[in-house]
């Protein structure tokens, strides 16, 4: 297995009294998605903070190509592109001419592939960075990320501000990446890009890491939900592992939960009562979340 290009240690962050990072331990790996997700102050962007060497750790270690992300800051950052939630940009100059001076800066020039990606993203470049809205803004700091041959991108709420099409186009431009063996670290509260994008998922709460693989790794923990319409009166509530039991409109229709570990015995036995249609949904990845932040499964 090749080594990973972002490593977190038992990463910790104070600032005074408030712990804002307590237990921060995960990786990136070549060719991932990892997705870093939490409610807003879980400490997402602290540890982003960390990893861009702009703020510096209280304990514990990070390091991104093997290098301290704090020691070695300068040299990361030449293989590193970087997308904050809210972009901040150069009032009196063009969108074009910041995406041309952010590439020089990084020491990449415009090329075709940036053409391109003005072209897809639908921004006007002439227009001055003044006149834009927060998701021109974010257009101009993805058009930017995306057009250098990074090795690694940290995404922090990238897609705020952006239309679906935009959104969907974001996507696909982070699913090249990955068939291109990049990494990517990807913050968001968008759960459903999450899950269709990312390979692994980090989940935070109150400065702590509480759970991380991949979604199918984590479903275990959340109850899969069943509709199904028997041919007899049996009364599913006796099944093991069902919560939540109600009555469909049809004779003999039922809606409930299955526990994980019950999920095969449940359907072994409702085979036995004559099923005449079923359904069963896998858990979201929204169902994990609440069951980490609310109870409620």
């Amino acid at each position: 297995m090749t080594n990973p290009v972002l490593q977190i240690n038992h990463l910790q962050k104070k600032f005074g009294h408030f712990q804002a990072l307590k237990d921060i331990t995960f990786d990136v790996r070549p060719g991932e998605v990892f997705g870093f997700i939490g409610p807003n102050g879980a400490g997402k962007s602290t540890t982003i903070r960390v990893l861009l060497g702009i703020i510096r750790a209280t304990g514990g270690t990070a390091s991104i190509f093997g290098q301290n992300v704090w020691t070695d800051s300068v040299a990361i950052h030449q293989r590193l592109a970087y997308v904050p939630g809210d972009v901040y940009l150069w009032p009196n100059l063009t969108g074009g001419e910041i995406i041309d001076l952010l590439l020089k800066m990084n020491g990449t020039a415009h090329t075709a592939k940036t053409d391109d990606l003005i072209k897809k993203f639908g921004l006007d470049p002439t227009k001055k960075a003044r006149t834009y809205s927060k998701g021109n803004r974010q257009k101009v700091a993805l058009i930017a990320a995306f057009s250098q041959d990074a090795d690694f991108y940290i995404f922090d709420e990238p897609t705020s501000g952006l239309d679906p099409l935009n959104e969907r186009i974001f996507q696909d431009a982070v699913m090249t990446l990955k068939q291109q063996g990049k990494a990517v670290l990807l913050s968001s509260h968008i759960l459903s890009e999450v899950e269709r994008m990312c390979d692994r998922i980090g989940i935070i709460r109150e400065g702590q890491i509480i759970e991380t693989g991949s979604l199918a790794e984590m479903r275990h923990l959340t109850r899969t939900m069943v509709t199904v319409t028997l041919g007899d009166d049996f009364d599913v509530t006796t099944l093991p592992g069902v919560h939540g039991v109600e009555a469909g409109h049809a004779p003999h229709e039922w809606q409930f939960s299955v526990e994980a570990q019950h999920l095969s015995t449940v359907m072994a036995t409702l085979a036995q009562h004559h099923v005449a249609a079923l359904q069963s949904t896998p858990p979201t990845l929204e169902d994990l979340f609440m069951h980490y932040y609310t109870g409620k499964e």
